[in-house]
């Protein structure tokens, strides 16, 4: 699958911007009490092709980003591509995490669930991704629930002590990025898991960019390589 080029293309697109980021809310039943705000936007066609399932992206920011004004989300990642006019083929949810909270695997699989079930989403091609706080809620959410996602990109994240469970995702795409000059989150935090999956047999891809501190993520996401593997996935 074919995306256009993201860059330098953002600010042309941002003048012709016709795709919209609307806010919604959802909370957990009391097995699962976590609730989360997002923002949602529809791909293009989605409202005339009432047959057509899509793919859906769910996105977890940074820890600064948190707090209760969803307009926070569009500062990187998806969302921001997304405001800026770039027209994905999928469903895009941008989930936000409250303030001196950190992603609660459970909630981000609830929220999963409450789209597909919600949306007309292909069930087959749901894939998870975040950077910094949301590359280790993409990490813990893929160890709990390695069955509903097609893929997980995270980014400048870290699995912790939770790499000797590696075999649980070892058949799960997975594509991980970070920057070899990250202070905040340093690189052993990624190579430690990629170097588990790929002990238990996973194939799982590793980039690291030289010279690179925290911010791996907004040359990760305005890369259209990245786009077209992450949608080609599928679940059998």
């Amino acid at each position: 699958m074919s995306l256009p080029r993201l860059l330098p293309t953002l600010a042309l697109l941002a003048l012709t911007a016709s795709a919209q980021q609307t806010p919604h809310s959802f909370q957990g039943e009391a097995r699962i009490p976590v609730g989360y705000r997002y923002l949602l936007a529809l791909p293009e066609g989605y409202e005339a092709d009432t047959a057509r399932q899509w793919p859906l992206v769910v996105f977890l920011h940074g820890a600064g980003e948190r707090g209760t004004d969803l307009e926070l989300l569009k500062k990187h990642g998806p969302p921001k591509l997304v405001e800026a006019g770039q027209k994905l083929p999928a469903i895009v949810a941008s989930l936000q995490c409250e303030k001196a909270r950190i992603w609660d695997p459970h909630g981000v699989k609830a929220v999963t669930d409450h789209l597909a079930a919600t949306l007309r989403v292909d069930t087959r091609r749901i894939y998870l991704t975040g950077l910094s706080m949301g590359g280790f809620g993409t990490w813990e959410t893929a160890l709990e629930h390695p069955e509903t996602y097609a893929a997980i990109a995270p980014i400048c994240g870290g699995a912790g002590v939770r790499w000797v469970m590696a075999e649980r995702i070892k058949d799960l795409p997975c594509w991980i990025f970070h920057g070899d000059q990250d202070k905040a989150v340093p690189l052993e935090f990624s190579t430690k898991i990629h170097d588990a999956l790929i002990k238990a047999g996973s194939q799982a891809k590793l980039t690291i960019y030289p010279g690179v501190g925290h911010d791996s993520w907004t040359r990760t996401y305005e890369n259209q390589e990245f786009w077209d593997w992450l949608l080609a996935q599928k679940r059998e």
